[in-house]
């Protein structure tokens, strides 16, 4: 949970000694030797996110962007612009954008192979900024805070298209549904919630939860929704599938951790095997789940 925020800027001035971003080669030794390389972060990783199918991007408390290989393990770009730790990081798949969330209020746009500044600066929000998603076009990007409010943006130009505010609608996670206007949100106050991102408004709201939603994703082909609940000493701490399509109910609950599930996602599809899902907890596990039975592989 963020501690009390300080009185920030909500603009930062453009300036190129603030915004830089620097390339890291990896150390090769003789052939046939492992490459060592420079960590990515120089603090804490609190954000991690697919970029190209060799490429993912990360955000740390070190304010920085890091874009890294997936196969070699070398950060190949570090990006510096934020004035105070990196919250969340998000790409549409094979985009060339990179887009990172701070505890600063604000959200910058990045190009992978662009200038060394943000491309974009979506200023606006009132306390750290915790939910981000972008359409799979990367037109739109949607943000979340713990002011109670999501916002929509248009990424070329950086304007605001609209800001919907809840009452105590404190966003820990937002993500965006595949092929669709819909936008998956998780709160604070122990629900998931389906927007529409072309009105901005609430499409529906799934049965309270008794404990904190601290995640959420969405299944490639749209029909289901995760999330994940806060718990402790074996109390909630489960993840539930949430039916998108048809019922929009509960579909099915998955427990079996011991302390708050810090993250939920489905696993790629194999047509061999049957669904499954991952869930990380603060009890220092991963599980992998049956999505249908809820049985844990």
């Amino acid at each position: 949970v963020a501690g009390a925020m300080g009185k920030l800027q909500s603009k930062i001035s453009f300036h190129t000694t603030k915004y830089r971003a620097d390339s890291s080669v990896g150390q090769t030794g003789p052939t046939g030797a492992s490459q060592q390389h420079s960590p990515a972060h120089t603090d804490a990783v609190t954000s991690v996110a697919a970029l190209k199918p060799d490429l993912c991007v990360s955000g740390g408390r070190d304010k920085s962007v890091a874009v890294s290989s997936w196969r070699s393990g070398a950060a190949l770009r570090r990006f510096i612009g934020h004035e105070r730790e990196v919250t969340k990081v998000t790409s549409a798949l094979d985009c060339n954008r990179v887009f990172s969330a701070s505890r600063d209020k604000t959200v910058m746009m990045w190009e992978l192979h662009g200038t060394s500044g943000p491309s974009q600066h979506f200023p606006g929000h009132d306390l750290v900024v915790t939910g981000l998603a972008v359409s799979p076009d990367a037109s739109q990007l949607c943000t979340g805070s713990r002011d109670n409010t999501v916002c929509k943006w248009d990424t070329e130009t950086g304007e605001c298209l609209g800001r919907a505010a809840i009452s105590r609608n404190l966003v820990t996670h937002l993500c965006w549904v595949p092929g669709e206007p819909y936008v998956i949100q998780t709160s604070e106050d122990k629900t998931t919630r389906v927007w529409d991102s072309r009105e901005l408004q609430v499409a529906h709201t799934f049965p309270a939860k008794q404990h904190i939603q601290t995640c959420c994703d969405v299944s490639q082909d749209g029909r289901y929704c995760l999330s994940s609940s806060s718990g402790c000493a074996g109390h909630g701490a489960e993840a539930t599938l949430w039916d998108l399509r048809q019922t929009r109910g509960r579909v099915c609950e998955y427990k079996g951790h011991f302390q708050t599930t810090t993250s939920c996602v489905f696993l790629p599809r194999d047509p061999a095997l049957a669904p499954s899902i991952a869930t990380s907890s603060s009890d220092s596990t991963v599980k992998v789940w049956d999505q249908d039975t809820a049985g844990r592989g």
